[in-house]
C-alpha cells in the first residue's frame, strides 16, 4: 500500500508541476517538433528492391556475385498484342522497330531486344551472315514477313520469351543498368517506359501495349506504398477525429488530441529524414500506425478528465486526478508497445527494422506529449464536460455485472473458442506469391496476369555453370552436360523457357552447314565450337553481344530459367534447389551450381524472417512478461496477464488459417506488431482492478465492476479507434499493407474481446482459487493447532 501511495504521490507531484510550467512546455514542445519535423524534407521514397535485403543475405550475396561477372537483370518488358491476334504483319512489326529503336533512349538502358533486332544467323556460301530479323519492317514484302514468322516460331531463343508460340503476342526487353546514385533512378526509367508505350500505343492503332518486370514491379512496389500514404492517411485521420468526437464529446479534447498525433508523426517523419534513411513500402506504413496508435494515451488521459469533471471536480483538479490515475498504466502500454515494435529489429528485412524502430520513436514521443503537452494545452482551453450519468445506467456497468454474473460459462466458452480457434493454425502455409500482392485492379497486375497467360514469365532463376578451365565453355563435354542441364528443365513443371549457350551454339552449326536443318547439333570438336563462338561476337552489333551469357575468360555461361508467375515462393525454391541437386547428381563437381537471381533472394526472404522473428517474438514476450510482473508487483497476475495477450494472436491466427491458410512476408510480422497494442488494454484493465482491491479494498467482483465502469468505455472506443484505423489500411490495394492491416484489426478485435469477456472471469476464478487454498492451509493449521494442544494420548 505505501509503494502505491509513493506512486500516487509522485504522479499528484508531476500533474502539478505540469500545470504550473504549462506555458514554457507549450513553448518547448512546439520548438521541438517544429526542429525535428524540419528533416521531413531530407525524406526520399526508394524503389529499390535491394534495400529488402540484409547485407548478410547469402542469397543476395550471390546474387550480386552472379551481377559482377554477367550484366544487371532488372528490366523493363514491353508486351505488344495486335487485335488481329497476328504480330507478324507490317504495322505490329513496325512498332516493335520503332520502340526498339525508342526504348535505347529510356535512362540507363542497356540493351534491347526484340522480335526486329534479334541477330538471326544464315549460311551466306562459306560466311556466316549475322544481321536483323527484319529491317524497315514497314515495308516488308509479305515474303519477308512470312520468313520472319518461320524463323521466329521455330528458334527457341525467341519462342515463350519475346514471342508467343501462336505469334499472337510479341515483346521488347529492355535491360537496364542503375548506378544507384539516386533513389528516383527506377521511377526516371519507369516514366520514360509509360511515356514510350503510350506514344507507341498511339501511332499504331489496333495495338496494345502493356509494361511488366523487374523495375516496373519495384516501381508499383514504391508508387502503391505513396499512394497509401496520400489516400489512405487522410481517411483514417478522417475517421480517428470523428471516432475522438464521439467519444469525448468535447471539441477541445479532439483538437488536442489531433494536435498530439500530428506532432507524434511529423517528429518521427523528421526525425527520420534528419537520419538519412529512405522511405520504403513496409516504412512508409509507420506513419499511420503511430496516427492509429498515439490516439490511445490522450484517450484514456481525457476520459478520466472529463469524468472527474462531470462528477464535479475543477478542470485542474481533475487533470491532475487523471495523470495520478493513467500516468502508470499509460507508461507501460507505450513501454510494452515499444519493446513489441522494437523487436522488430529482429527482421532480416531492413525496411521492416525501419518500419518497428520509427514507430516504437512514435509511440515514446505520443507518451510524451500525451502527459505534459496534452494536460498543459487542456488547462488552458475552454472545456465542456458534459452532464455526468446516473451510477449504474452505463452500458460498461451493465457489462461489468454481465460479466460477473456469467462469468463461469464465459470462462469455459472463451476457453473452448480459444482451443478450437488454435486448432486451425497449422492450416497457415508459410508462402508468398510477391505477383499476388497487387489487386488484380492494378495496371502492373494486369499487365503481367496477360504475359504470363500469353507470352513468358516474369520470375527468372539464374545457373553460373563453371568449365573447367578459361576458354572451357567451348570443350563438347561441357557443353553437352550444359545442354543436358537446359533439356532437364524444360521438363520441369513451372518453367515457361530455359536460355542457354548451346541454344546458340546449335544455330551456329546449323548456319555453318549451309542451313540443314540435320546439323542443329553442337559442334563436335573444341577448336570448332571456338571459331563459331569468335565469328558469331566479332559480327554482333554493339549492345547486343554475349556478355550477359558468357564471363570474360569464357570459363563460365549462365543458364537463364524462367518460370511461371503464380508459382510460390515455396515453389520458386524447390525448381531452384532441384536445379543444384540435378548438377549434384550429373554433372562434374566444378559445374555444380546453386540457383540465383532477384526471384531466388525473394523466395527466401520470409523463411529467413520467419526463423530470426520467431526468436524476436519470444524475446518481446519474455520483456513483456517482466515489465508486468514488476509493474503489477505480482508474479502471479505477471504470468496470468501474459494469457490474454497471447490468446488474441493465436485466435487471429487460427482464424486466418481457417478464412485464408496463406501468411505472406508482412504478416510474419503481426505478431511482434500487436504484442504491445494488446498489452494495452490488459494494462489499463487490471491496473483498475488492483486500484479497486488495494486502494478501495473491494472484492474481486466488485473490483471488475469497477474496472469496467472506470476503464471499460475507454478501451472500448481505444481499441474501436485502432480496428477503424487499421481496417482503412486492409482497404490497400497492396497486400504487403491490405492483409497486414486486416490480420491486426482482427488481433485488436480478438484483444478487446478477450479482455472482456475472458480475463475478468480469469481474475474472480484465481481469486477464488486462492482464497480457497488459503482456506485450506488456514484449516490445515487449525487442525494441526489443535492436535498440539490436544495430543492423542498413547
Amino acid at each position: 500500500m505505501n509503494q502505491i501511495e509513493g506512486n500516487n504521490d509522485r504522479a499528484v507531484f508531476y500533474g502539478r508541476w505540469v500545470l504550473r510550467w504549462r506555458i514554457p512546455i507549450l513553448i518547448l514542445s512546439v520548438l521541438v517538433v517544429l526542429a525535428a519535423g524540419r528533416g521531413a524534407r531530407n525524406l526520399g521514397f526508394s524503389d529499390d528492391s535491394r534495400l529488402f535485403f540484409s547485407e548478410d543475405n547469402p542469397q543476395l550475396e550471390a546474387f550480386e556475385a552472379l551481377e559482377d561477372i554477367y550484366t544487371k537483370t532488372d528490366n523493363i518488358l514491353f508486351v505488344l498484342a495486335s487485335e488481329d491476334g497476328d504480330v507478324f504483319t507490317r504495322n505490329t512489326l513496325a512498332a516493335v522497330e520503332d520502340l526498339v529503336r525508342e526504348a535505347w533512349q529510356i535512362p540507363f538502358a542497356q540493351r534491347v531486344d526484340g522480335l526486329t533486332n534479334f541477330q538471326h544467323t544464315e549460311a551466306d556460301g562459306d560466311d556466316l551472315l549475322v544481321q536483323d530479323l527484319i529491317s524497315d519492317a514497314a515495308s516488308a514484302s509479305p515474303e519477308e514477313l512470312e520468313k520472319a514468322r518461320r524463323v521466329a516460331l521455330s528458334e527457341p531463343l525467341l519462342v515463350n520469351r519475346l514471342v508467343s508460340a501462336e505469334g499472337h503476342v510479341t515483346g521488347v526487353n529492355v535491360r537496364l543498368q542503375f548506378p544507384g546514385e539516386a533513389v528516383t533512378e527506377k521511377a526516371a526509367s519507369g516514366q520514360a517506359a509509360l511515356a514510350a508505350a503510350a506514344r507507341i500505343q498511339a501511332d499504331y492503332p489496333g495495338l496494345t501495349v502493356r509494361l511488366t518486370g523487374d523495375a516496373v514491379m519495384s516501381l508499383a512496389f514504391s508508387e502503391h506504398s505513396q499512394q497509401d500514404m496520400e489516400t489512405l492517411m487522410p481517411l483514417m485521420y478522417g475517421a480517428i477525429i470523428l471516432a475522438t468526437l464521439l467519444l469525448l464529446r468535447s471539441v477541445s479534447g479532439t483538437f488536442a488530441t489531433v494536435l498530439v498525433i500530428g506532432a507524434s508523426m511529423a517528429t518521427v517523419l523528421g526525425l527520420t529524414g534528419w537520419s538519412g534513411a529512405p522511405l520504403t513500402p513496409p516504412s512508409s506504413m509507420a506513419p499511420t500506425m503511430i496516427m492509429t496508435l498515439a490516439v490511445a494515451d490522450s484517450v484514456h488521459i481525457l476520459v478520466t478528465m472529463l469524468r472527474e469533471m462531470r462528477l464535479g471536480r475543477g478542470k485542474q483538479d481533475a487533470i491532475v486526478e487523471s495523470l495520478r490515475v493513467n500516468l502508470q498504466p499509460v507508461f507501460l502500454t507505450t513501454l510494452t508497445t515499444a519493446i513489441g515494435f522494437l523487436s522488430m529489429n529482429f527482421s532480416d528485412s531492413p525496411p521492416f527494422r525501419h518500419l518497428g524502430n520509427m514507430t516504437a520513436v512514435g509511440v515514446v514521443v505520443a507518451f510524451i506529449l500525451a502527459v505534459s503537452t496534452l494536460p498543459a494545452l487542456m488547462s488552458i482551453l475552454p472545456v465542456r464536460p458534459g452532464r455526468a450519468r446516473s451510477t449504474g445506467s452505463t452500458i460498461m456497468d451493465r457489462l461489468g455485472g454481465f460479466v460477473v454474473s456469467r462469468r463461469r460459462p464465459l470462462l469455459w466458452g472463451s476457453t473452448v473458442t480459444v482451443l478450437a480457434l488454435g486448432f486451425f493454425v497449422p492450416r497457415n502455409e508459410l508462402n508468398d506469391n510477391f505477383l499476388e500482392y497487387f489487386d488484380p485492379s492494378v495496371p502492373f497486375r494486369q499487365a503481367t496476369d496477360f504475359t504470363t497467360d500469353n507470352l513468358t514469365g516474369i520470375y527468372t532463376v539464374y545457373f553460373s555453370v563453371e568449365a573447367a578451365e578459361s576458354g572451357g565453355i567451348s570443350d563438347p563435354a561441357y557443353l553437352r552436360k550444359l545442354d543436358e542441364f537446359a533439356e532437364w528443365y524444360r521438363t520441369r513443371p513451372g518453367v515457361v523457357q530455359v536460355t542457354s549457350l548451346t541454344q546458340v551454339m546449335k544455330r551456329l552449326n546449323r548456319s555453318m552447314h549451309g542451313d540443314d536443318p540435320a546439323f542443329y547439333s553442337l559442334p563436335e570438336t573444341r577448336d570448332l565450337a571456338a571459331q563459331y563462338l569468335l565469328l558469331y561476337e566479332m559480327s554482333l552489333p554493339y549492345g547486343l553481344d554475349l556478355n550477359d551469357q558468357i564471363n570474360v575468360d569464357k570459363s563460365a555461361t549462365k543458364v537463364s530459367v524462367v518460370l511461371k508467375g503464380d508459382l510460390t515462393t515455396v515453389e520458386v525454391r524447390a525448381i531452384a534447389d532441384a536445379g543444384r541437386e540435378w548438377l549434384l547428381a550429373n554433372a562434374p563437381g566444378h559445374m555444380v551450381a546453386t540457383g540465383a537471381g532477384s526471384t531466388v533472394v525473394f523466395s527466401h526472404i520470409m523463411k529467413r524472417n520467419r526463423d530470426k522473428m520467431i526468436t524476436g517474438t519470444l524475446i518481446a514476450f519474455l520483456l513483456v512478461s517482466a515489465v508486468l510482473v514488476l509493474a503489477l508487483k505480482s508474479k502471479t497476475l505477471g504470468a496470468l496477464s501474459l494469457l490474454p495477450n497471447i490468446v488474441p494472436a493465436i485466435m487471429a491466427f487460427g482464424f486466418w488459417g481457417l478464412m485464408v491458410g496463406r501468411v505472406n512476408m508482412g504478416l510474419t510480422m503481426v505478431v511482434t506488431m500487436t504484442i504491445g497494442i494488446v498489452v494495452d488494454d490488459t494494462v489499463h484493465f487490471l491496473s483498475k482492478y488492483l486500484r479497486a482491491r488495494r486502494e478501495k479494498g473491494l472484492g474481486a467482483q466488485d473490483a471488475v465492476r469497477y474496472a469496467f465502469s472506470s476503464v471499460g468505455t475507454a478501451l472500448l472506443f481505444t481499441s474501436v479507434i485502432l480496428i477503424i484505423g487499421f481496417a482503412i489500411l486492409a482497404q490497400s490495394a497492396f497486400d504487403l499493407n491490405g492483409g497486414m492491416g486486416k490480420l491486426t484489426a482482427v488481433t485488436i478485435a480478438l484483444a478487446l474481446a478477450t479482455d472482456f469477456l475472458f480475463l475478468p472471469p480469469l481474475l474472480i476464478h484465481l481469486d477464488e482459487w486462492l482464497a480457497a487454498r488459503a482456506a485450506k492451509r488456514a484449516a490445515r493449521r487449525s487442525v494441526k493447532g489443535s492436535q498440539e494442544l490436544n495430543p492423542t494420548p498413547a
